[in-house]
């Protein structure tokens, strides 16, 4: 039996903490035994093994995207929410977009988030597979901008495990791109005018998730119309 001092609720949350400092590479039931005051073994109780709690610690972090409710708002207000949400959850979880290339994430978690975002697309009139490809392609849009958060926050683990300076490695990297860049004549163009209004290259407007998701989702609303 389950041992009554370690509950599999108190191993999920405490193994989405150890994600979130420590990334995938970092998970393991020796060290998620020593953030839980226990024996690794015990966790085996409650747990098959790593992939069982990483599906487990992914689809908790689900629940903490909104689901708008469809009589008070529009359909779009809502898309626009829940683009928002899952956008912030990637970041604030970089591990889990890592983990969408090497793990079927299911759960209660993730259904209930799907299901109510098929909710939204229906709600604007697409129908059935329609439907589908609507959300995915928000949801591809908005996995592809976080990725970026998620690749910086695994290079910066790395590098500091093999005792460099992330920071440092970081720059010289920048360095070289901009050399690189400056080749070409639109790119140099960025990389000047990014010179003078102190800002870096290749940092993107403060707008730019916005402004792709409010593109996306005009072109769904035009199939809408044209069909």
């Amino acid at each position: 039996m389950p041992r009554p001092t370690l509950t599999r609720e108190q191993i999920v949350r405490t193994a989405v903490e150890l994600l979130d400092a420590d990334g995938l590479e970092g998970l393991n039931m020796r060290s998620l035994g020593q953030r839980l005051n226990s024996a690794a073994t015990a966790v085996y109780w409650h747990v098959k093994n790593k992939d069982n709690l990483v599906t487990l610690a992914g689809d908790q972090v689900w629940d903490e995207i909104r689901l708008p409710d469809l009589d008070a708002v529009d359909w779009r207000t809502a898309a626009v929410t829940m683009a928002e949400d899952l956008y912030a959850m990637f970041t604030r979880h970089p591990w889990l977009v890592q983990a969408l290339a090497t793990h079927l994430f299911h759960g209660e978690g993730k259904a209930r988030h799907d299901d109510h975002n098929l909710a939204v697309y229906e709600a604007a009139g697409f129908v059935g597979p329609a439907a589908d490809r609507a959300a995915a392609a928000v949801f591809t849009y908005v996995l592809g901008n976080a990725s970026a958060a998620a690749a910086t926050a695994s290079l910066t683990r790395r590098i500091e495990r093999e005792g460099g300076d992330a920071e440092e490695a970081f720059a010289a990297t920048m360095k070289e791109a901009v050399e690189i860049a400056g080749r070409f004549p639109r790119l140099r163009s960025r990389i000047d005018a990014a010179a003078t209004e102190a800002t870096g290259y290749a940092d993107a407007p403060d707008d730019t998730f916005a402004y792709g998701l409010g593109a996306l989702l005009d072109g769904l609303e035009a199939r809408l119309k044209a069909a």
